[in-house]
């Protein structure tokens, strides 16, 4: 099956998923949305309230932010894949859980991105960031690159943190800045090695729009 067929497949999957408890209140299961040949791929949390009623990735405000960094670096959302951690939107706007996460991402995500193969992988927020890098706090990563089995990520704050804390919206777009150069397989980047860390003290991840 080649990567196309996959995320098609994936995507008719996670229409119909009863996986976990986040079904019974969903509206419309987002899968995620862009090429399959993408160079980069940007992983948030889950689907906020515009993204539940059209099943889609990033269509509220934090879309719209998210659309306007990648602009600045002369990209749009039809050149990148965006898809979440989690596929439906939690009720109430309420962290994903982590048997919702594990579910969502053993089934739907980590195929997704063997499919894809992408040369970078942007976490937008907390949960997605935990994924690839447990027990770190997003402000002391953010921006930067890491080599993590063998895929190239880098933490970014969510687009929403800056809508509601506007200090945070220079530091995303000088995160975004570095990203052309990152694909581009510039400069050194280590091997992540896993630390402990104080628990998370950053600016909310306010993410379901």
């Amino acid at each position: 099956m080649d990567p196309e067929e996959i995320i098609n497949q994936i995507e008719r999957e996670v229409t119909g998923c009863t996986k976990c408890e986040l079904h019974y209140s969903r509206k419309r299961a987002v899968a995620g949305e862009g090429p399959v040949d993408a160079e980069m791929v940007l992983i948030g949390e889950g689907p906020g309230f515009h993204e539940n009623e059209q099943g889609r990735p990033f269509v509220g405000a934090a879309g719209k932010f998210l659309e306007d960094l990648l602009a600045k670096i002369g990209l749009s959302r039809k050149d990148v894949f965006i898809t979440n951690i989690v596929k439906c939107r939690p009720p109430g706007n309420r962290d994903p859980q982590p048997e919702e996460i594990n579910t969502c991402t053993s089934l739907y995500l980590e195929r997704q991105i063997h499919a894809i193969n992408p040369k970078l992988i942007v976490t937008l927020g907390r949960f997605s960031l935990e994924r690839y890098l447990p027990k770190v706090k997003i402000s002391n990563v953010h921006g930067q690159a890491f080599k993590i089995k063998g895929r190239l990520v880098v933490p970014m704050y969510h687009p929403a943190a800056a809508l509601h804390q506007g200090s945070l919206r220079p530091v995303l777009e000088r995160d975004f800045s570095q990203l052309p150069e990152l694909i581009s397989g510039s400069g050194n980047v280590p091997e992540f090695r896993e630390e402990e860390s104080k628990p998370e003290q950053d600016p909310k991840q306010l993410s379901l729009f």
